[in-house]
């Protein structure tokens, strides 16, 4: 009898409340646009449809140059395959939690005919649990799987006969780029050759930083890795279409981040040895450079880069060796005066 009381009076205080609330200022406002569950649909609707108005309005983006979904290297695109998978299943997720909420919000809408209604209570179904506790965990089993095998494809490579070996520095703002087996140093720009059908031509890096911490990121061509004073990293790329790739520096690391860029240069095979052989040739004495040249020299830019042959023997800038190989001058991409030169320099 106690209990039947209590529900009784907990009843009349929730039904008091509700009128209190239709005859509160803004419930006819909020009456009128749930009328017919149109507000709730409409809400539902938008909710649902958030994202895939997000993901069209990116679309004018899909092939920028920092697009990681346009692979086109080996662990590239061993990482664009493991985020698909996930990307797949939490779209599924999000489908099938989403259908039911907006189906929820309309079966279940409030109706004139039940004003005076008390909701039928239920308290749980064993079925229901079971169904919502297993298959999340048979989702996160088959991601983990599936990302931990991709992390043993990519981080448990081993290096194959041809491999071009490269050590990048990270410096405050720029990327020193050695080749210790070719005997090559360049500033900002990594060249390497293309993997063919047959010829497998990976470049493995080691990366190490001269002050604080980095962030190598070339995004079509390999994932994130870090640069760490007193530590050294390791990544590989292995680029399957000849071009240029853009990349950056993904840590932040000072006043002049946004400016620490980052060029891989693929070659065909062909292409690539006479770009080393290109480098290895002595600084070429071109009248058409000399202006440039002279400014250069003539200033303290000599204390800071180093162009072999040359007096400029500095330790902390880019060595621009590079930009006075014939190569480089053939192509036209050396300064003939001094104004380009400086801005070569930056």
């Amino acid at each position: 009898m106690d209990d039947q009381m209590t529900s009784q009076n907990f009843i009349s205080q929730k039904r008091e409340g509700c009128v209190k609330i239709r005859k509160s200022p803004s419930f006819p406002l909020y009456q009128r646009a749930t009328k017919g569950g149109f507000g709730s649909v409409l809400t539902a609707l938008l909710i649902l449809s958030g994202p895939a108005v997000a993901f069209a309005a990116s679309g004018d983006n899909a092939f920028t140059p920092t697009n990681i979904f346009v692979p086109f290297s080996t662990p590239a695109h061993a990482i664009y395959q493991n985020a698909s998978l996930v990307l797949t299943i939490c779209a599924a997720i999000f489908l099938v939690v989403g259908g039911l909420l907006a189906y929820s919000i309309f079966r279940f809408r409030r109706r004139p005919e039940h004003e005076n209604l008390e909701p039928p209570q239920v308290y749980g179904s064993n079925q229901i649990e079971l169904a919502w506790t297993v298959i999340p965990i048979l989702i996160v089993i088959v991601i983990t799987l599936a990302t931990t095998r991709t992390i043993y494809d990519v981080q448990g490579a081993l290096p194959p006969p041809g491999t071009v070996n490269v050590t990048v520095v990270g410096h405050q703002w720029w990327w020193e780029i050695r080749y210790p087996d070719l005997g090559i140093v360049t500033a900002n720009e990594l060249h390497v050759p293309v993997t063919e059908s047959g010829n497998r031509r990976p470049t493995f890096l080691k990366l190490e930083s001269a002050d604080v911490a980095h962030s190598f990121w070339v995004p079509q061509l390999a994932g994130k890795t870090d640069l760490i004073p007193n530590r050294r990293n390791q990544m590989w790329i292995e680029p399957t279409q000849p071009g240029t790739y853009v990349g950056n520096c993904a840590e932040y690391c000072g006043l002049q981040h946004a400016r620490m860029l980052l060029r891989v240069v693929a070659h065909a095979p062909n292409d690539f040895q006479n770009w080393v052989a290109a480098q290895k040739q002595p600084p070429v004495d071109d009248p058409q450079l000399r202006a440039g040249r002279d400014a250069f020299f003539s200033t303290s830019c000599i204390n800071c880069h180093v162009i072999k042959g040359t007096r400029a023997n500095g330790q902390f800038g880019p060595d621009l060796t590079h930009l006075m190989s014939r190569e480089t001058i053939g192509a036209g991409v050396v300064p003939n005066t001094a104004e380009n030169l400086r801005h070569a320099v930056k």
